[in-house]
């Protein structure tokens, strides 16, 4: 488990981290959402005693990571992929990690397999993808069979296979009891593989409730498809229902369930084609969170914000 109280760093006068608390569980995938600037990395950072924290705390299993006599089997991270030495090849990089810890040859061979990399694994690092750098840093991660894991936009670079693989991976670490937490701007991957999810924005919590929970609360959109849509309009809108329209003959309408919507047509004799709700993804619920937080914001082909 992962638990942050009044965690806070500050750099200066910028304010990364803004007294955070959270906790990590074991037996799912926790996703750790923010915009560019949010203070996500900054955390991660923490976590694992690449920085220390001006004010409050964080612990790994009950412990800060530096006070763990062996943390690479209490937390296996991939923070950056491509921070490895490049003259080496992958299973010379992963022996140097696992002497460290006193673990066997046959474990790197292991990680090697699963992360898919044995016929690759002599080859200098320098010459993989971006992709394999990836999985490199996942067995890099797994090397010590740890019990929480952390991975930062671990699926970067990685084909739809590589994506599947990945996503069925964490749900099984999870699935035996370790605490994971991911990171990712992947919105739909994101809503497949975590569970639970912690979102964060200018270095403050912002939500921290369980990925279902909050696409329930999203509000839905219900499309519908007339040949007599401008009647229909007009016979739906009122102060609590909201009626737009992006293409001619089709609706969309917030505020009303469908079978309001089909009893308000079924009334006036009017046709309908298409009777559909569209539920709000998780990506949209995102940016309806973070709309206030976004640090970055660039210009439109128009010229307004985008």
């Amino acid at each position: 488990m992962i638990e942050a109280r009044s965690l806070t760093k500050r750099y200066g006068p910028k304010t990364a981290v803004d007294h955070l608390d959270f906790e990590v569980r074991p037996g799912i995938v926790t996703g750790f959402l923010g915009p560019n600037g949010s203070g996500k990395s900054t955390t991660m950072r923490l976590i694992l005693g690449l920085d220390r924290p001006t004010s409050g705390s964080v612990t790994v299993n009950g412990r800060a990571y530096a006070d763990h006599r062996a943390p690479l089997s209490e937390v296996g991270a991939l923070l950056e992929a491509r921070s490895i030495h490049t003259g080496r090849s992958a299973r010379n990089h992963l022996l140097a990690l696992a002497a460290t810890h006193r673990i066997s040859t046959r474990r790197v061979d292991e990680v090697l397999d699963l992360v898919g990399l044995s016929e690759v694994a002599s080859k200098r690092v320098g010459s993989f993808s971006l992709g394999m750098g990836q999985r490199l840093g996942i067995a890099a991660a797994l090397l010590a069979d740890p019990a929480t894991v952390i991975l930062d936009e671990p699926i970067n670079g990685l084909d739809p296979e590589g994506v599947r693989w990945v996503r069925n991976l964490l749900r099984g670490l999870a699935g035996e009891g370790r605490t994971v937490f991911l990171s990712s701007h992947l919105m739909a991957e994101m809503a497949l593989t975590a569970q639970h999810v912690i979102v964060v924005g200018r270095g403050r919590l912002i939500a921290d409730v369980e990925t279902s929970e909050l696409l329930e609360g999203a509000s839905s959109t219900v499309m519908v498809r007339s040949p007599e849509a401008s009647e229909l309009r007009d016979h739906l809108a009122s102060p609590d229902v909201t009626v737009t329209s992006r293409e001619a003959g089709l609706l969309e309408v917030r505020g009303a369930s469908p079978e309001q919507v089909g009893e308000t047509a079924r009334r006036h004799g009017l046709a309908v084609y298409e009777l559909r709700v569209e539920s709000a993804s998780l990506e949209d619920v995102f940016m309806t969170l973070t709309s206030d937080s976004v640090e970055y914001r660039a210009a439109s082909l128009d010229g307004s914000a985008a």
